[in-house]
């Protein structure tokens, strides 16, 4: 995995994971301000994973996956949501979705980079 969309609409939050995900990672990252930037962005950047936050206007993280879901060459791209509403049911609603997992907002940008391998090295293949 090399290539991340990354989907926030809060430009601090954009900023900080790019930088944790690049300088600390090594990973490439496009990112987007909302799910309809990532509906267009997400043919071009042919990511290998999206990271997406769950809260954001007009298209929410899980409308925004549905949505992608329907473009051809991104449907198979697995997703991680970003929260800050991280109880065990609603993880369980973002896991049900389709989601290959979920990380807490607030983050550590310093280990967000290992809790995106971790998350990545155990979904499912095949």
């Amino acid at each position: 995995m090399i290539k991340i969309l990354h989907v926030d609409d809060e430009a601090d939050i954009r900023s900080i994971t790019k930088l944790a995900l690049e300088s600390i990672g090594g990973f490439n990252v496009t990112s987007c301000a909302s799910g309809k930037e990532a509906m267009t962005a997400v043919t071009e950047a042919e990511p290998d994973l999206i990271v997406m936050d769950v809260m954001m206007p007009e298209m929410d993280g899980p409308t925004t996956f549905a949505a992608l879901q329907k473009i051809p060459g991104a449907s198979r791209v697995p997703v991680i949501f970003m929260t800050a509403k991280s109880q065990k049911d609603e993880i369980d609603s973002l896991m049900e979705v389709g989601a290959i997992g979920v990380i807490a907002k607030p983050f550590d940008p310093m280990q967000l980079s290992k809790e995106v391998e971790r998350i990545w090295n155990a979904r499912p293949t095949g």
